[in-house]
């Protein structure tokens, strides 16, 4: 295997990653629901946009940083927050947390977490944001977000789009569940790749610490599919925003969002923020991608709160082409996901780094040098405009 600083782009730390990580957890990170359409175009969509290409302009002194939801951040990259981490590299949310905290971006820890909001808290020493996911037990959930203020969690990302399990199927045949069931396959496959079997031996970190003894009949979350379908709660509604922001007491970001109606609703329920993202193409299979509705939701609410975009950036580009489609900042999942399993905090890191240097490139030959200021003047053409966007064929 290559050693990281090798590693020169996404889909080359993917593949080292499945190299590292047993199969279930890889699938896991790499699938979408059903047939996996909108898992596809997510990142299929980033490459129709096309550039403009500027020359014989100053390039000196260029800048990348800028605020997401008034935090400073050296890029507008942050990191999802996404379920299992910690099956990806052993106490994998710590390590994660460590690498956007030195590099100077957010980083969000999801409910479904194997390392719990206090021990991301006690292994950092900046502010984190939490992913929040409503339940049917809502005492769980006022303790939740009460540990969530006493680790001082600095912002709230309020998942919208779960209210029911989406069918993943690479994960139905692979019997994923965490931790692991010891069957002859998966010894098999600890065999193979020793390094991530002897870091989950080095952890007490193996199940969900946010839940585990936390919430009544919890101590077994091997079946997640059966206690989601049983936890998360269908009634929720947009009231619930309101009531989750007073409860916090901080800015509460809404994710999920990939409709225009939807985001008007959001920002008149007090959403200080949102997220357009269909969950990685693992929820409505079928539905559009991010980067496709984001025009039209940035020309309905744009003017009224910051709209950020998750799904399918595998690249410094796709984050620059979002910002010129009118995001304020992307968040980036699998990408990290494949540098922690590739090479833990390091590989993070790592992948970060990628993503940093082909933005500054790539908006260095788009004739800008701060990234505030890239926008629609910086795309050429859209292949696949959304379907009310203001752009048309040429951008």
């Amino acid at each position: 295997m290559p050693s990281l600083d090798k590693i020169l782009t996404i889909e080359e730390m993917m593949a080292a990653a499945k190299r590292k990580v047993p199969k279930q957890f890889f699938d896991y990170a790499d699938s979408g629901a059903w047939t996996e359409s909108t898992y596809r175009a997510n990142q299929e969509d980033f490459q129709k946009i096309k550039l403009r290409q500027r020359v014989a302009v100053n390039m000196d002194g260029r800048s990348l940083a800028t605020t997401m939801t008034g935090e400073q951040a050296t890029m507008p990259v942050a990191i999802a927050p996404t379920g299992l981490t910690g099956m990806q590299s052993a106490d994998g949310e710590i390590k994660a947390a460590r690498a956007a905290e030195k590099f100077g971006v957010p980083f969000t820890l999801s409910t479904m977490a194997i390392c719990s909001i206090e021990d991301v808290a006690e292994n950092t020493s900046k502010p984190f944001w939490f992913q929040l996911y409503v339940m049917r037990d809502r005492a769980f959930i006022e303790r939740l977000i009460d540990r969530a203020k006493a680790a001082k969690c600095s912002a709230l990302v309020l998942t919208m789009d779960l209210q029911i399990l989406g069918q993943r199927h690479k994960d139905l045949r692979n019997g994923m569940s965490a931790p692991p069931k010891f069957t002859p396959r998966f010894v098999f496959e600890m065999a193979r790749k020793p390094g991530w079997a002897l870091g989950m031996l080095g952890t007490k970190r193996h199940s969900f610490r946010n839940i585990v003894g936390h919430v009544e009949n919890a101590g077994d979350l091997s079946k997640l599919s059966v206690w989601t379908a049983n936890q998360f709660d269908p009634a929720l509604s947009w009231k619930d925003v309101a009531w989750v922001k007073e409860r916090f007491g901080g800015p509460v970001i809404v994710k999920g969002i990939l409709d225009a109606d939807d985001a008007k609703a959001a920002v008149a329920h007090g959403a200080d923020a949102i997220i357009v993202s269909n969950h990685g193409g693992r929820q409505l299979d079928g539905a559009p991608s991010s980067i496709r509705v984001l025009p039209e939701i940035v020309d309905a609410v744009g003017n009224l709160t910051d709209i950020y975009l998750d799904g399918g950036i595998r690249s410094g580009q796709d984050v620059l082409k979002a910002m010129a489609l009118g995001a304020k900042g992307t968040f980036i999942g699998r990408a990290f996901l494949w540098g922690l399993g590739a090479g833990g905090e390091a590989g993070v890191t790592r992948t970060l780094q990628i993503i940093q240097r082909e933005l500054d490139i790539t908006m260095a030959l788009c004739g800008e040098r701060d990234i505030r200021n890239v926008g629609l003047h910086n795309i050429y053409s859209i292949d696949l405009p959304p379907r009310n966007s203001p752009l048309g064929a040429n951008g």
